[in-house]
């Protein structure tokens, strides 16, 4: 059974299509590559699932079922901002996602954040704005869900940091989980990628896996994706 679905899905803003017919069909054990150019629908897909949004026509579905409570006890969701209360302390952190998340891993969570170097008891607004982003994955990928919805993880930040937050949901993710990761910075994770889906002006024009892709074409998912959207040299990063 898919873990997650799109039937027909479509998200207006007024006259504006954000969304115009998506149909997906996701299964378990893989880490999908939710890939394109900023505006091109990547949040609005993840804040349906989420039930941040409601569809305008069409239907999203997580084990079956419409988002809901429900269907929020079993995703994982990173926004794309730091959402973090700046007067709480990282043991409260800790202590908040202990009761409200029956699939919260403490322990998991403080090995990651003692790797960081992080004093539990200092608080959010004594972080910097990396050390919240990181403090924030780490809390994300502690649950033991069965569906990851990564909105941007490794936008603006450095080398160094993308490279532990790649390591981070490679380590503590679950072989039968899915993780969904929204992103335009494709050669930095294409190596994690089971799949992928290019996401254009709302339509999903391409839904493959990385093997399939790096094997029809002869390139990486990167070039590939770059020839799609033509916008920007080898090496670079979206325009703003």
């Amino acid at each position: 059974m898919p873990i997650f679905e799109c039937h027909a899905l479509e998200k207006r803003y007024g006259s504006a299509m954000a969304l115009d017919h998506i149909e997906l069909s996701l299964e378990p054990g893989r880490i999908i590559g939710l890939l394109g150019p900023n505006g091109s629908g990547k949040s609005t897909l993840i804040k349906l699932a989420m039930g941040l949004l409601q569809p305008t026509s069409g239907e999203l579905l997580i084990e079956g079922f419409a988002p809901s409570p429900k269907t929020n006890a079993v995703v994982s969701y990173l926004p794309d901002r730091v959402t973090l209360s700046p007067w709480m302390k990282t043991r409260q952190l800790l202590d908040f996602y202990c009761d409200f998340y029956a699939d919260f891993d403490r322990q998991a969570a403080e090995r990651m954040l003692m790797q960081l170097g992080l004093n539990l008891n200092q608080s959010v607004r004594q972080m910097s704005k990396g050390m919240k982003e990181k403090v924030q994955l780490v809390l994300t990928m502690s649950r033991r869900a069965k569906l990851y919805l990564l909105d941007e993880p490794i936008a603006g930040v450095d080398p160094a940091a993308r490279d532990f937050i790649l390591q981070t949901i490679l380590t503590n993710y679950s072989p039968e989980s899915t993780v969904l990761i929204s992103t335009h910075l494709i050669a930095d994770i294409e190596p994690v990628l089971d799949e992928v889906i290019f996401l254009k002006e709302g339509r999903v024009v391409r839904h493959d896996s990385t093997d399939n892709i790096r094997g029809a074409e002869g390139k990486s998912v990167d070039e590939v994706f770059r020839e799609v959207f033509r916008t920007i040299p080898m090496g670079g990063e979206w325009p703003c």
